[in-house]
C-alpha cells in the first residue's frame, strides 16, 4: 500500500465499549480447574446409547462435558472433563442401564 511504511505505523484499533474480545478492561474468566476421568461402559450397542449415556452423566454436578467411544457389543469409553464425583457418575450411568465396570 502506498504511503504506508510498516504495520508499526498502522493506527491502533480502538476498542469498544461493549465489546469484549478487544477491550482493555475486559474480565478474564477465572480459570476452572478440571480433573477429567475415564469409565469402561458396558451395553452400548449404538448412537441412542452413546446419546443416553453422555445425558446421563452430563446431568452430574460437576461434569463439564462428556464423550463416549462407542465399541458396539464391547466396553466403550466414557470420558469425562470436569470436577464431579466419579461415583455420582457411576450412578447416573447405572440409573440409565448401563454397567460401569470402571
Amino acid at each position: 500500500m502506498p504511503g504506508i511504511g510498516n504495520r508499526t505505523e498502522l493506527p491502533q484499533a480502538t476498542p469498544h465499549a461493549g465489546c469484549s474480545c478487544c477491550s482493555t478492561n475486559a474480565a478474564t474468566p477465572p480459570r476452572q480447574e478440571t480433573a477429567d476421568a475415564e469409565f469402561l461402559v458396558e451395553g452400548l450397542t449404538c448412537g441412542h446409547c452413546v446419546e443416553t449415556v453422555k445425558k446421563a452423566a452430563s446431568t452430574v454436578e460437576g461434569v463439564n462435558a462428556a464423550t463416549v467411544e462407542l465399541v458396539a457389543g464391547g466396553t466403550s469409553r466414557l470420558r469425562i472433563a470436569g470436577s464431579a464425583d466419579p461415583a455420582a457418575v457411576r450412578e447416573a450411568v447405572t440409573a440409565a442401564g448401563y454397567t460401569v465396570s470402571r
